[in-house]
């Protein structure tokens, strides 16, 4: 997958992307939400050399740089109908409005060239962040599953986002 934005390019991860991608992976508080953990940068390059191949985090690189300052994360959930979309983005460029830009790419895509007919989102009531990035994505909460995620120190609560292909085509019928 490739695509560009007016400020950022979604493209499949290269060997180039290591570092940078160390930036966010292996930053605790960026993580803090995420179960996955990157201890060290052998951690940080066997991932995204997997992920190269694999096609489910996409790196969001500044057109000006091409350098990754976070990644999406989409899958099939349900078969092919259904998928599950997920960020994670560097402290610096925290409120800067791009984790709504590259996920809106995805999402237009999706539901646009692709015909998806649902992608969820999920994460922890705390992360108003990530909650408020789906709101503004027109997703609806569906639900709060209680005590559903293993953490470090006991249970996280977990809230659930939707939005079906024929409330974006409603909401979004013209590509931006």
């Amino acid at each position: 997958m490739y695509l560009e934005t007016k400020r950022l390019i979604i493209r499949p991860y290269q060997s180039k992307d290591v570092k940078a991608a160390a930036n966010y992976l292996m930053d605790p508080i960026v993580m803090h939400y995420l179960p996955e953990k990157f201890s060290s940068l052998t951690k940080v390059k066997d991932f995204t050399e997997k992920e190269s191949q694999h096609g489910r985090y996409f790196p969001v690189c500044l057109k000006e740089t091409d350098q990754p300052i976070g990644h999406l994360y989409f899958e099939a959930f349900f078969g092919k109908h259904s998928y599950e979309i997920g960020w994670v983005f560097q402290q610096d460029v925290w409120q800067k409005g791009y984790g709504y830009e590259a996920s809106f790419a995805l999402l237009d895509t999706g539901f646009k060239q692709k015909n998806i007919h649902r992608v969820i989102a999920t994460c922890q009531p705390e992360n108003t962040a990530s909650y408020h990035l789906m709101e503004k994505l027109q997703m609806r909460r569906e639900g709060e599953f209680k005590q559903c995620i293993p953490a470090q120190n006991g249970w996280w609560d977990e809230y659930y986002y939707a939005i079906l292909q024929e409330e974006w085509l409603k909401k979004y019928p013209h590509s931006l």
